[in-house]
C-alpha cells in the first residue's frame, strides 16, 4: 500500500491520504471485510481508520451504497479490522526479528537509545511500568531524540509475535519495515490508542513522531 495516495471516505466523504484509511471489498458470499493490504481483488471502498467510522459505516447502509449491489457488513466489523491490523503489526515485528532488526528488553533499547544510531520506534507493552518508561524517555532526551512510540499492544501479543515471554520493551532500527510499523500503527491509533511519551513543549502534550 503507498500510504501517500489519497481516497475518499464514504463515511466522511473526506479526501486522505491510504494511511489514514482501511479499504474493504466484498467476498465472493457477499461479507464486506476488511483489507488491511489493499490486495483483495474487487471494487474496494475506503473509511477512515477509527473504529466509530466503521460502525457508522455498518449502521448507515453505506458499503451497499458504495459497491452498488447487495452486500452485508456485519455489527463486530470495527473489530474484526481491529484483529487485522493488530496481526499486520505483529507480523512486521516478527519479520524485523528475522531480519536482526529489532532490539529487545530494556536493557538493549536503553542502551540503543544511548548509542551512536539510536532506533526511531520504540515499542512498549501497555503493561510497561511508568519507571521503566521515563527512563527510556530520559535516554531519548539526553540524545535530542524523538522516536515513535508503540505503545498499544500487550505482553502476551508481543510474545506471540516474537516468540518469547514477557515482552515488555523492544525498538526498532532504522529501514523499511520500521517505517512500514510506523504506518500501520497510525492506523490502529483510531482503534487503541496509544501510550505515547510526553514531550515538554509540545502543544498537544505528547505526541511522538519517528526520528
Amino acid at each position: 500500500m503507498d500510504g501517500t495516495r489519497n481516497r475518499r471516505c464514504i463515511v466522511t466523504g473526506d479526501v486522505l491520504p491510504e494511511a489514514r484509511l482501511v479499504r474493504f471489498v466484498a467476498a465472493p458470499d457477499g461479507r464486506i471485510v476488511p483489507d488491511v493490504e489493499a490486495k483483495l481483488p474487487g471494487r474496494g471502498t475506503w473509511v477512515r481508520a477509527e473504529r466509530k467510522a466503521i460502525e457508522q459505516a455498518v449502521a448507515k447502509q453505506l458499503f451497499a451504497r458504495a459497491a452498488q449491489q447487495a452486500v452485508s457488513a456485519d455489527v463486530k466489523l470495527a473489530a474484526l479490522t481491529e484483529t487485522r491490523l493488530v496481526e499486520r503489526i505483529l507480523a512486521h515485528l516478527g519479520l524485523a526479528r528475522r531480519a536482526g532488526e529489532l532490539i529487545l528488553g530494556f536493557d538493549q533499547v536503553e542502551r540503543a537509545l544511548r548509542g551512536v544510531h539510536p532506533p526511531p520506534v520504540v515499542v512498549e507493552a501497555v503493561e510497561a511500568a511508568e519507571d521503566g518508561r521515563r527512563k527510556l524517555q530520559a535516554a531519548a532526551r539526553a540524545q535530542g531524540i524523538f522516536p515513535f512510540v508503540l505503545g498499544s499492544l500487550t505482553s502476551p501479543e508481543l510474545g506471540l509475535a516474537l516468540a518469547r515471554a514477557n515482552v515488555v520493551h523492544a525498538a526498532l532500527k532504522s529501514g523499511r519495515i520500521a517505517e512500514r510499523l510506523v504506518f500501520e500503527a497510525g492506523r490502529l491509533e483510531g482503534f487503541r490508542p496509544s501510550r505515547s511519551w510526553v514531550w515538554a513543549g509540545f502543544s498537544l502534550g505528547g505526541e511522538s513522531k519517528a526520528g
